[in-house]
């Protein structure tokens, strides 16, 4: 098993979770975020005096899929989250020792 965490636009989420949905992916969690990478954030005007937005406000996904879907799943949210510029985001792929549905007790990928 892997989770992906992906960051992406707030205005994506969608778009992603349409795709996902496409390749079987069938729950996610999504948080709403702060954050800034190489583009370290912008500056705004406000009232006529310039501040910089340091962290700007982003959607961290989280997704836990079966070994086999994880090229499958990673490529449907880059299609669907790219815009080609600057702060589409990043996508960071890692394994998972064990998942445990909580209501009956299934492990590994049956309780995905």
């Amino acid at each position: 098993m892997k989770k992906i965490e992906a960051i992406i636009k707030p205005f994506k989420l969608e778009e992603v979770k349409a795709a996902l949905s496409e390749v079987g992916v069938e729950g996610m969690t999504a948080l709403e975020v702060r954050g800034f990478g190489r583009q370290k954030g912008h500056t705004e005007l406000y009232r006529g005096s310039e501040y910089t937005v340091d962290f700007l406000p982003k959607i961290k996904l989280e997704i836990v899929v079966a070994d086999g879907a994880v090229q499958d799943a990673v490529s449907a949210i880059i299609k669907a989250a790219k815009t080609g510029k600057i702060g589409d985001g990043k996508i960071f792929v890692s394994s998972l020792e064990e998942a445990i549905r909580i209501r009956t007790g299934e492990r590994g990928d049956s309780a995905i």
